[in-house]
């Protein structure tokens, strides 16, 4: 079969179409372009075909009686005359043709293949054509999101979401963990003026059309200075174990340091041991010594700042139950009263 080529750029549609029926059928040249007086046996409209992008499309026509050529067109592009097949585009094949049905198959549709398809048939007397718009539906897909943000306390952030999809999806944004209605927009933007620690967490972009739904996450982290929980006094009998503890909240993780006085206090020494984990900071005494009570200052520290807390370890009777708090000058009288007694 010699395949002919048929340039319309320049001609309207209809009469493109016309063409490529004559130089398809080989029809004389006189045949009238029919239009408002179109008879509706000749040129039939079929209703509108909605269709999910990949999912198969199935398009049929009925031949009827004294058939001697049949076509499926989409647009000007033949894609079947007959059994023989003109289209290259291997996801299109050939069901059914018998005198009463014409059956072509497009599978894995696509938006491109969206548009107006037209079944031709030239009966002994006469053309016919009937022609059925595909609209393609495509469920939304998330294309362009803001990356995962560290920013510091009192920032103003945007966070941005971007889809495609047919029918056009909705967008919207809401804080999903910890779960926050109030923080939310039905927009592709949602703005946080001056935010808070408290507005950390994972925020989720929905887009949703009539098709389907697609979702994505970002983390956003608010880096903050720390906080120090007050200290927590703590009495130990002589020659005990005793702990001093102290908590700090920041982002990122704070680093601890502790001090006697002015002095500051490292692990492993004077029979001590500091273990910093995660927000906490513990300094234990293994066997508590009169030298060891007084005043201690626990500094938390990260790149935004600084605090800190006052911890007294003070001496316990353990018989009686009864504490004595130890300021350097008592603990210095304490000392002295000590060896006056040795005397």
């Amino acid at each position: 079969m010699k395949m002919v080529v048929c340039g319309c750029c320049a001609a309207s549609w209809r009469r493109c179409v016309v063409m490529s029926l004559r130089l398809l059928f080989l029809l004389p040249a006189g045949l009238p372009v029919r239009s408002q007086g179109e008879s509706q046996s000749d040129n039939k409209q079929m209703d509108n075909i909605t269709i999910r992008q990949g999912e198969t499309l199935f398009l049929s026509c009925s031949q009827g009686d004294f058939v001697t050529h049949t076509a499926w067109l989409n647009r000007s592009s033949i894609l079947y005359t007959g059994e023989d097949k003109w289209s290259v585009d291997p996801r299109v094949s050939l069901v059914t043709l018998n005198q009463d049905e014409f059956t072509i198959k497009i599978e894995d549709v696509d938006l491109a293949d969206e548009g107006q398809y037209i079944c031709a048939v030239q009966t002994s007397s006469r053309p016919r054509t009937t022609s059925v718009h595909i609209i393609v539906q495509v469920p939304p897909k998330i294309v362009n999101l803001s990356k995962d943000l560290v920013v510091n306390e009192g920032s103003n952030v945007t966070l941005m979401c971007l889809a495609n999809g047919k029918p056009e999806p909705a967008i919207g944004w809401r804080m999903l963990s910890p779960s926050d209605d109030s923080l939310s927009s039905d927009s592709e933007v949602l703005e946080i003026l001056f935010i808070s620690r408290y507005r950390a967490g994972v925020y989720e972009c929905t887009a949703s059309n009539d098709i389907a739904v697609d979702t994505q996450t970002v983390e956003l982290t608010v880096n903050y200075p720390p906080s120090v929980s007050d200290g927590r006094d703590v009495g130990v009998t002589l020659g005990q174990r005793g702990v001093l503890q102290c908590e700090a909240d920041a982002v990122p993780e704070a680093d601890f340091e502790w001090y006697r006085d002015d002095r500051r206090i490292f692990s492993d020494f004077d029979g001590i041991e500091i273990e910093d984990a995660g927000a906490f900071s513990k300094l234990t005494f293994f066997n508590v010594s009169e030298a060891d009570y007084g005043n201690y200052t626990c500094i938390a520290i990260n790149k935004l700042g600084s605090a800190n807390t006052s911890i007294i370890l003070y001496v316990q009777d353990g018989n009686s139950g009864t504490s004595t708090v130890f300021t350097p000058t008592c603990l210095l009288l304490v000392v002295l009263l000590q060896l006056l007694l040795k005397f």
